[in-house]
């Protein structure tokens, strides 16, 4: 496995709408095994393939100490609403609140060439539907509200 450079706003291929994954072959489980080892190098519990330069429908998510490798990944359905603040490996510092679905259905192809669909609410469903705007040729900062540099402050923060 190898660390992979994060590519950063301002960076073509992250305007891209990325390419179906056509062939499931050692290359790309490769480039999910690294894209996993950026991720978690990074401190990130997401990643999408235009954010390490290729320009593929791939995503890696790891909620929970669960990780979930999704080959042309596809939202089936969606309920509810809600904002919470996010961030992004491509967008280095930056921290905006993001309206996204509560609850949604994705449907995905797994590395081992296995059609699967789940179901995910809370940060897994956040995290999925930031990654899959990834695919579609949109960052966060395109569509996020307050947008302010440096650490987000937590309520406890605040109290002091």
């Amino acid at each position: 496995m190898a660390l992979l450079e994060v590519k950063t706003a301002g960076d073509p291929i992250l305007k891209q709408i990325c390419a179906s994954v056509k062939k499931i072959d050692k290359r790309v489980k490769k480039l999910l095994d690294d894209m996993a080892e950026t991720m978690y190098a990074t401190d990130g519990i997401g990643i999408a393939a235009p954010q390490v330069g290729y320009s593929l429908r791939m995503i890696v998510v790891d909620v929970d100490h669960k990780r979930y490798d999704m080959l042309n990944p596809e939202i089936t359905y969606r309920e509810g609403s809600e904002v919470d603040l996010e961030g992004c490996l491509s967008c280095p510092n930056l921290f905006g609140e993001v309206e996204r679905a509560t609850k949604i259905r994705v449907k995905f192809m797994t590395r081992y060439h296995k059609e699967k669909e789940i179901e995910a609410e809370g940060l897994l469903a956040r995290c999925i539907q930031h990654e899959i705007d990834h695919l579609n040729g949109r960052l966060f900062i395109d569509i996020a509200k307050n947008i302010t540099k440096g650490k987000p402050q937590t309520e406890s923060d605040q109290e002091n």
